[in-house]
């Protein structure tokens, strides 16, 4: 398991997933690997068949008015514990904890100035 508190992933959230994997293959040599998670494709990024980030849809009125954007997520010891604990610090849980099947559990903090980050307690691998 990832160390708590480092970035362990990063996505790419846009609504033009096509035009975003043909252009990071084109210009980074990056191999994106469509993979259908129920009512979405998520794009897995890889470099020498090794995963290095991913492409996200942004799909739905949660993203009126966001631009497309790089993600970012932490690994954290017990992400349920620290997202209380970050919400009575102050922060905003814009999604609480959420299983994520051979990936773990993800919950979405945005902090008292308004920066928001993925926050993520790795699922064991094996």
């Amino acid at each position: 398991m990832a160390e708590h508190g480092t970035i362990v992933w990063t996505e790419l959230n846009t609504r033009e997933p096509e035009a975003a994997a043909a252009f990071y293959e084109k210009t980074l040599g990056w191999e994106i690997e469509a993979m259908p998670m129920g009512d979405i494709t998520y794009r897995l990024a890889k470099v020498g068949g090794q995963p290095v980030a991913g492409i996200f849809t942004m799909d739905g009125p949660q993203f009126d008015g966001i631009p497309s954007h790089w993600f970012s997520y932490v690994e954290v010891d017990d992400v349920d514990a620290r997202c209380a604990a970050a919400a009575q610090a102050g922060a905003t849980i814009l999604q609480q904890p959420f299983d994520v099947p051979t990936v773990g559990r993800i919950g979405i903090v945005k902090d008292p100035t308004g920066a928001v980050l993925g926050w993520m307690t790795s699922a064991p691998q094996g």
